[in-house]
């Protein structure tokens, strides 16, 4: 894997390179260093509309600073983020029609009962 740029974030008292707040696991999987939680999944909730501030309370488990970072990466980063994020959507889309194609046994147990449960309600005795 290639060496990302340092972005230097700057203050009086130290240094912060943005790229120290983040696991990169691999091309398509970067990760908020600490959590087991992608950048992806901040960032759809930004590009949605909601604040940092919602977005902290939906992830109580990271702070602000983090929230922050990681839009002011995506910022840094957009077009490159914009195509990660296509990427996992597609991958995701991808993984979900090969489930529906292919449900678990359970998926159509489940579906068998919400059927039966419909139709009873649907035609009560």
């Amino acid at each position: 894997m290639r060496r990302k740029p340092k972005i230097d974030i700057s203050d009086r008292s130290s240094t912060v390179q943005l790229e120290d707040y983040f696991d990169f696991l691999s091309s398509d999987d970067i990760r908020i260093k600490g959590h087991r939680i992608g950048i992806d999944n901040v960032l759809e909730y930004f590009i949605e509309g909601y604040t940092p501030e919602e977005i902290a309370a939906i992830y109580p488990s990271l702070n602000l600073e983090k929230i922050y970072a990681t839009i002011t990466y995506y910022f840094h980063k957009r077009a490159e983020i914009d195509a990660y994020l296509l990427r996992l959507r597609r991958w995701r889309e991808q993984r979900y029609q090969e489930w529906a194609k292919n449900p678990s046994p359970m998926a159509l147990r489940m579906r068998a009962i919400k059927a039966q449960r419909a139709q009873e309600q649907a035609n009560p005795k």
